[in-house]
């Protein structure tokens, strides 16, 4: 019997549930192993001593970094419910959400550690973020790849799950509105309701909390 692959994380964060929710919309038991970030492990250094980061999925003895790049190799290893489409232009476009995610998405991380102008700037490059894949991404779709979710998904849904608990978190007005953004909005909503996710989504006030004691040890309290 193959030895059950590990998942190094912590669970405040969203790449981690990138991999978490690829794994489990395949059905692949896995070993969760909880990293101190602040206290990194031996194993986080071994596997990951380029970027000392999570997450970090190993299979046997050998480990595969960045989520992405492993949501990826878990849908080649285990072909089972596909999240990348077989037809290599849906699959290019797939490829191309999920950089304009990794590439756009690095502004709600920045929202959530600055203050003054920094945060203003920050949120206008959140909402043209929005804008775009409102036009331009999911469309009149239930998913970015049609009637189930696929990769593209997973990558906006953790960018789009913790704006909105960030949103809270910083307290000063909220970017994501349903009116200006109704097919993302209906989006996310159909994403939460499928069974997998909404079983593996972390508690929200949980995470609001988090966020805001992490905020104000960054920023200071407003």
């Amino acid at each position: 019997m193959a030895e059950q692959p590990k998942l190094l994380g912590a669970l405040p964060s969203p790449f981690v549930y990138r991999v978490i929710w690829a794994l489990k919309l395949k059905a692949i038991p896995y070993e969760f192993i909880e990293e101190d970030l602040t206290n990194k492990s031996p194993l986080l250094l071994k596997y990951n001593p380029v970027h000392m980061q999570i997450p970090v999925f190993l299979h046997g003895d050998k480990p595969v970094c960045e989520s992405m790049i492993i949501v990826e190799y878990i849908d080649e290893v285990w072909p089972q419910n596909p999240l990348l489409p077989n037809d290599p232009y849906e699959r290019a476009q797939a490829r191309f959400w999920v950089k304009f995610a990794e590439d756009k998405g690095t502004a709600v991380r920045r929202m959530f550690s600055s203050k003054g102008e920094e945060l203003e700037k920050t949120k206008k490059e959140t909402l043209e973020m929005l804008q775009t894949a409102e036009e331009h991404g999911i469309g009149e779709k239930k998913f970015f790849g049609g009637d189930s979710i696929g990769i593209a998904d997973i990558a906006f849904g953790s960018v789009v799950y913790w704006l909105e608990v960030i949103e809270e978190a910083v307290g000063e007005g909220a970017v994501f509105e349903a009116h200006r953004f109704p097919r993302l909005h209906a989006w996310i909503k159909n994403f939460k309701q499928v069974p997998v996710i909404k079983e593996n989504l972390p508690e929200r006030d949980w995470l609001v909390t988090f966020f805001k004691n992490r905020r104000e040890a960054l920023v200071g309290s407003a």
